[in-house]
C-alpha cells in the first residue's frame, strides 16, 4: 500500500472547530470519490473523534488537536486524531457503549459511532500525555456505466 496523499492541521480545541476539521477530511478524502453516504460516514467518524478530544481531553483548557488524512493507493483514506490532553485511563472501559466522563448530556457513544462507521479504529492513550485515535476506511470502486 503506497500513500498517495496526505494532509496535515492543527488547531484550538473549540467546538467550532469540529466543523473545520471534518470538512478538511471530506475535502481530501473527495479524491478517492466516495458516495456521499461513504462521505458521511467519513464526516461522521472525524466529528466524533474531534468532539472527543474538545469534551474530555481538554475539559478546563483550550489545547491543540491534531487531524490528519493519508489516502493510499488502495482507495482507502486513514485518518488520525490526536490531543496532548488528559488521557484516558481505561481504553476498554471508554470505548462502552453508553460511558461517558463528559457529564449527563454525553451520550458515550462517540467511539462506537466511529467504530461502525470505519472499517479499523485503534486508540492508544497515556494518562496526562493526551490520546491517538486512528481511523482507516476503504472506498468502494465505482463502476463505470458504458
Amino acid at each position: 500500500m503506497t500513500e498517495i496523499n496526505n494532509v496535515r492541521i492543527e488547531f484550538l480545541s473549540r467546538s467550532s472547530n469540529e466543523s473545520f476539521a471534518r470538512t478538511a477530511v471530506a475535502c481530501i478524502a473527495a479524491q478517492l470519490d466516495p458516495t456521499l453516504e461513504e462521505l458521511g460516514d467519513i464526516k461522521t467518524a472525524v466529528s466524533e473523534a474531534v468532539t472527543n478530544c474538545i469534551v474530555h481531553a481538554y475539559p478546563e483548557s483550550l489545547g491543540k488537536i491534531m487531524v490528519r488524512a493519508r489516502l493510499f493507493d488502495d482507495n482507502s483514506i486513514e485518518v488520525t486524531v490526536r490531543d496532548w490532553g488528559c488521557g484516558i485511563p481505561d481504553i476498554d472501559k471508554a470505548r462502552t457503549p453508553m460511558y461517558s466522563t463528559g457529564g449527563d448530556d454525553r451520550s458515550g457513544m462517540g467511539f462506537t459511532i466511529m467504530e461502525s462507521f470505519m472499517d479499523k479504529l485503534q486508540v492508544r492513550s497515556k494518562e496526562g500525555r493526551g490520546t491517538t485515535v486512528i481511523m482507516r476506511r476503504k472506498i468502494s470502486p465505482r463502476v463505470s456505466k458504458k
